[in-house]
C-alpha cells in the first residue's frame, strides 16, 4: 500500500483506488461554506470530489460552465437551488444531478435552507487548487482577478445569467422578509414579557 502525504493532502492508494479518511481530509472555508477535499486524480479517467456544507441561504457558484468536465451533484441533506441552462430547480436530500460540459449552471443553498452536497468532476483537473484559491479570495486574502486569470487552467468559464441573478435577488428578498417577521415576533414577545412584570 502506498501513502502519499504532503501539507495539503493525505490519501492512501492501492492500485488505482484512493482512500481519504474523513479525519485527515483538508478543508477550505469561506464565510458561508466549508469544503472538504475528498480526492482527485488527473487524466481521462480522473476525477475531483469534494463535499460542501452551505450555511442557510449561502450562495455557491455564479453562473459558469466547463468545457472538458461533467459536474455531478448529490445532495446529502438540506436543499440546493440550481440553475441548469435557463431553468432553476431545487434539489433535496437524496437528489442527484449530472451537468454535462458546455451547460451553464450555478448553485446556492435553497432560500431559508442549509445544504450538504457532494460534488464530483470528471475528468479531474487538479481542481483542489481552484477551491483553495476561491477560499482565499472570499476571505479577502487573494485578488479576485486571480479567479478570472485561472479560467482556462481550471476549466471554469463564467457567464452572465439574468435568470440566476433574479433568483438570487428573490432569495435575498425572502430572507429579509423572514428576518423582519422574526424580529417583529421577538419584539412582541419582549413587550409581552415586560407587560407581565
Amino acid at each position: 500500500m502506498n501513502t502519499n502525504k504532503n501539507a495539503n493532502e493525505t490519501a492512501t492508494t492501492r492500485g488505482n483506488a484512493l482512500l481519504t479518511r474523513s479525519a485527515e481530509a483538508e478543508t477550505c472555508a469561506d464565510p458561508s461554506s466549508v469544503m472538504t477535499l475528498l480526492g482527485e486524480s488527473s487524466g481521462a479517467a480522473g476525477f475531483t470530489s469534494y463535499r460542501s456544507t452551505f450555511a442557510t441561504g449561502a450562495v455557491g457558484a455564479p453562473a459558469h460552465f466547463h468545457t472538458k468536465a461533467a459536474e455531478l451533484f448529490f445532495v446529502i441533506s438540506g436543499s440546493l437551488q440550481v440553475l441548469v441552462g435557463e431553468e432553476i430547480t431545487v434539489l433535496n436530500a437524496g437528489d442527484f444531478l449530472a451537468v454535462p460540459p458546455h451547460t451553464p449552471h450555478a448553485f446556492a443553498a435553497a432560500p431559508g435552507r442549509e445544504a450538504d452536497v457532494m460534488f464530483v468532476f470528471t475528468p479531474g483537473m487538479d481542481r483542489f487548487d481552484y477551491l483553495r484559491l476561491l477560499g482565499r479570495v472570499l476571505r479577502g486574502e487573494a485578488d479576485p482577478k486571480e479567479i478570472a486569470e485561472s479560467s482556462e487552467r481550471f476549466d471554469n468559464h463564467y457567464v452572465d445569467s439574468p435568470v440566476w441573478r433574479a433568483a438570487l435577488e428573490s432569495a435575498k428578498a425572502e430572507a429579509a422578509k423572514a428576518e423582519a417577521v422574526k424580529t417583529a415576533a421577538a419584539d412582541s414577545e419582549a413587550k409581552k414579557a415586560e407587560a407581565a412584570k
